[in-house]
């Protein structure tokens, strides 16, 4: 099935304002189309930064710090067990730290807490003597854990950026999607989070003459590289506060100023840190930390990144390289068994995927759920068995569902039938009885058919349009290479149509196909295709700075092709 492809619309007279003030033309213009509307929103500066006095609750979570700071009470940091949860916990514990508090932090291992702040890990907590429980990136849905935590005598605080149900916790609560908040940013993630409380604890610390007792004032900017890693491996949207947080995080790193862990991870995935960008985070230091808390103990991760010596580091980066190459092995398994499940050609009217078996991992449901998205372009929920009955789910989701609204409406219709649930518009995990799996399947089918069209279900590439033969060089490549791109500030691609001059296989799955546009050849890479490609095309392409055994080539990366 052919795809659609769009164009970006973009304002001129935004993009003429962008030029003026100092962007190259190209640059102007993917700006423009990624609705850039001042050029204030192109400076990445700290001090453009959104005010942590607009984040609902900030305030009062660094007062209360503040308190337990002064008087050494031990306060105990609750992560979530993927990338954001280990970047938070880091920042948390190296922040707290050095304005002189007693902390120490606890993970949930997935296999045998579930997620977030449940009652047992509260007995946890208060069995070390925890006074003050934070939680990082997690516990805006944890009801019964806050409870059981309050009845114990341990006061909570909760840093998180989910969004939440009716009914939260009854206590401190920082999350910019909380009610009433009026934090423009609705996009941090859980390591932004905390890095604001930590601001606004600095703040009521210096006030209250806490660094004046010997203690110095720390720069929380050495903290901007797991910020940037934890925001990019998210997968939040990239919106202007988040690209200052992103942007600085890179250029520490391409300074070399990181922490010991990060260095270490870049060494493992073979990925040039003086060359940093979101696509390191997001496609090699963010799985390797991610395959800890999917296949093992988050603690791996957390450990790596708070290493404080390079040998230190480089051994638990290490672990988790092995962990995440055994991940990939689990993934491949799954998927295959996950598609052998599904015709070539999903059928007209079917807006839903859901996949099971007794031997899924229950750690990599979500990649797999991603993966199979990608192949068929639906809404997939990927299960595997739990405890007691239960069977877990991660789901992933296309731009027209938002999937956790999907959800809330299928709990609603059909009382008892989630057991819970939670998530953001792409990405949602819940548990139900195994026993209910068909009724699910078929309630979520039911749903998701009333919320999509079929123009939502076509797969469409969005791009920034032709581009000149003359602008397609090494050098633009690199250029926007350097940039901040991810979610929601989507890299660029352009549609063109190329002549076709030679090509060849590239193992079993690839191509290298050698296209001419006005006057000008290209060298593209055609992933995943055995097809003969036809004599003129129209493709979606990136222009990548390809390197190879020391050299850097231009090269095209063919996203989508059909025959001109």
């Amino acid at each position: 099935m052919s795809a659609k492809i769009q164009t970006r619309a973009y304002n001129p007279d935004t993009c003429q304002s962008l030029i003026a003030a100092g962007a190259d033309p190209l640059l102007a213009r993917l700006c423009a189309a990624r609705a850039v509307a001042s050029p204030a929103e192109l400076q990445d500066k700290l001090a453009g930064l959104l005010p942590h006095q607009s984040l609902k609750g900030c305030a009062e979570a660094a007062a209360r710090l503040a308190d337990a700071v002064l008087a050494r009470e031990n306060i105990l940091i609750v992560a979530d067990y993927d990338a954001d949860g280990a970047t938070a916990c880091a920042v948390g514990m190296k922040g707290l730290q050095s304005m002189g508090a007693a902390v120490d932090f606890l993970v949930p291992n997935r296999f045998e807490h579930g997620y977030g702040l449940t009652p047992e890990l509260a007995d946890m907590a208060a069995a070390r003597g925890a006074q003050i429980l934070l939680t990082v990136d997690n516990g805006i849905a944890s009801l019964a854990g806050v409870a059981r935590a309050q009845a114990l005598g341990l006061e909570v605080i909760i840093t998180d950026h989910h969004l939440p149900a009716d009914t939260v916790p009854d206590c401190i609560i920082v999350n910019p999607n909380q009610a009433g908040c009026g934090f423009e940013s609705k996009n941090l993630a859980g390591v932004g989070v905390i890095f604001y409380v930590l601001m606004a604890l600095r703040a009521d610390l210096r006030a209250r003459g806490g660094f004046s007792n010997g203690l110095a004032e720390p720069n929380l900017g050495s903290l901007l590289d797991l910020v940037a890693l934890g925001t990019v491996a998210d997968v939040v949207a990239l919106d202007h506060n988040n690209r200052i947080l992103v942007s600085q995080g890179l250029k520490r790193m391409r300074a070399g100023n990181m922490r010991p862990g990060i260095r270490a991870l870049f060494q493992v995935a073979k990925r040039d840190w003086r060359k940093a960008q979101p696509f390191d985070m997001g496609f090699a230091l963010g799985p390797r930390i991610n395959a800890a808390g999917r296949l093992d103990d988050m603690s791996v991760g957390i450990a790596c990144l708070l290493a404080e010596h390079e040998a230190d580091a480089l051994a638990l980066a290490e672990q988790l390289n092995h962990l995440n190459i055994e991940r990939r092995e689990i993934e491949q398994s799954m998927l295959h068994d996950a598609l052998a499940a599904f015709p070539e050609q999903l059928g007209a009217t079917q807006t839903t995927l859901v996949a099971f078996r007794e031997d899924f991992h229950q750690g990599v449901v979500g990649i797999v759920a991603s993966r199979l998205k990608e192949r068929f372009y639906r809404p997939t929920i990927v299960f595997a068995p739990a405890d007691n009955g239960e069977v877990r789910g991660s789901g992933r989701s296309i731009p027209g569902l938002h999937l956790r609204d999907a959800l809330d409406l299928v709990a609603k219709r059909h009382p008892g039938l989630i057991l819970k649930f939670g998530g953001h518009a792409m990405a949602a995990g819940l548990s139900i009885m195994a026993q209910q799996l068909d009724a699910f399947q078929t309630a979520f089918e039911h749903t998701v058919r009333e919320l999509v069209c079929a123009d939502d279900l076509a797969q469409t590439y969005l791009t920034d349009g032709s581009l000149s033969a003359a602008d397609i060089t090494l050098a633009q490549a690199q250029h926007l290479a350097m940039q901040v791109w991810g979610q929601g500030f989507a890299p660029p691609s352009f549609t063109d149509e190329f002549a076709v001059i030679r090509q060849q296989a590239m193992g079993v799955n690839h191509k290298k196909v050698w296209l001419q546009k006005e006057g000008r050849e290209f060298e593209a890479m055609f992933w995943r295709c055995t097809d003969e490609i036809p004599a003129r095309i129209r493709t979606v392409y990136r222009p990548v700075a390809n390197e190879w055994r020391n050299n850097i080539e231009l090269q095209l990366y063919i996203d989508y092709w059909e025959a001109a």
